[in-house]
């Protein structure tokens, strides 16, 4: 039910370094005037200095979604664009272990992961490819396929279990 500031009116006869004769109180025009006087509202630092706008500006960090297979909601990951995809595979399975998200996973060696643009993709992206080069922030996280290439992977999750098969036999 506000409207926008109107000049006031000073009521009572004490003078303000804004008052004019009559009693009124000057406004600046615009919000840019505010911070063109000195001791305005805003008054930035001469020691800080803003980029040239032919500069270029290089990222420093980014933020990245990691969604992981099965798991709810995604995991926010900041990195530095420089970093790789093994890299980021290697962090998001840590961070995912150290909050102790469910479901808990089988494996947690990065090496038996894969990173994929979503769901929905078949390829999975290069282990040496910088982030800066894959033109999204958003990601799936699965295990790699059950093959000969990466059994070791398998076959040292399921190594406690063969044990147990093993006592069963003997029983």
């Amino acid at each position: 039910m506000s409207s926008l500031p109107q000049p006031h009116h000073n009521l009572d006869n004490a003078k303000s370094p804004n008052s004019t004769a009559q009693g009124s109180r000057l406004l600046p025009a615009t919000l840019s005037d505010l911070g063109c006087k000195r001791g305005g509202l805003m008054e930035v630092p001469g020691k800080l200095k803003l980029p040239v706008t032919g500069e270029s500006q290089k990222l420093t960090k980014l933020l990245l979604n990691v969604n992981i297979q099965r798991s709810f909601g995604p995991l926010q990951v900041v990195m530095s664009p420089e970093n790789t995809v093994k890299e980021l595979i290697k962090v998001a399975i840590e961070t995912y272990m150290k909050e102790k998200r469910r479901p808990l996973l089988a494996e947690t060696d990065f090496r038996c992961f894969e990173l994929h643009y979503s769901q929905f993709s078949l390829e999975s992206l290069k282990p040496e490819e910088k982030l800066m080069n894959l033109g999204s922030r958003n990601f799936f996280l699965c295990p790699k396929p059950k093959t000969a290439k990466n059994a070791e992977c398998y076959d040292e999750a399921n190594a406690p279990f063969l044990l147990t098969k093993f006592m069963d036999i003997l029983l």
